[in-house]
């Protein structure tokens, strides 16, 4: 029972933590964002599996993890409101060409980060010609860019 506890107390600190980290963390991953996984994967087997590193134990926790995922996977499904309380929503970053300076910030979103959307998705190089850009529940900048705009 004791390894049935752990996952679930390890499982409900990541969703904390990523969640406080925001959808843009996740997005765009870097090679720092990549070891630091690592090194979270590590501290957390630790956590999980404590001083019983038998495939029994470990099969519990792996069973434990899935199933609480799947769980969880259903009730977003029926509550909105807990999806958007673990997966967020979207965000609107860009209205009519202007950043919404607070919103950015606290999605840790830079004007570059929009213009890279931007450019890659309707070649826009200016944010005036970004009608919207919204940044998805999955991380994504959403690009609408206005009427005539791009290349």
């Amino acid at each position: 029972m004791d390894a049935v506890v752990r996952a679930l107390a390890i499982y409900a600190l990541l969703i904390v933590v990523f969640r406080i980290a925001g959808q843009r963390a996740i997005a765009q991953i870097t090679t720092f964002d990549f070891v630091l996984l690592l090194v979270i994967g590590e501290a957390t087997q630790q956590a999980l599996l404590g001083d019983d590193y038998s495939i029994t134990h470990a099969a519990i926790v792996i069973v434990t993890l899935v199933g609480l995922d799947i769980v969880l996977g259903e009730a977003k499904t029926r509550w909105r409101g807990l999806r958007t309380l673990l997966d967020g929503g979207p965000v609107i970053l860009v209205e009519d060409g202007r950043p919404i300076a607070h919103r950015m910030r606290r999605a840790r979103v830079d004007a570059s980060d929009i213009l890279s959307a931007a450019r890659v998705k309707h070649g826009l190089r200016r944010m005036e010609d970004v009608r919207y850009a919204v940044l998805e529940a999955s991380g994504d900048i959403a690009i609408i860019p206005r009427d005539g705009a791009g290349g």
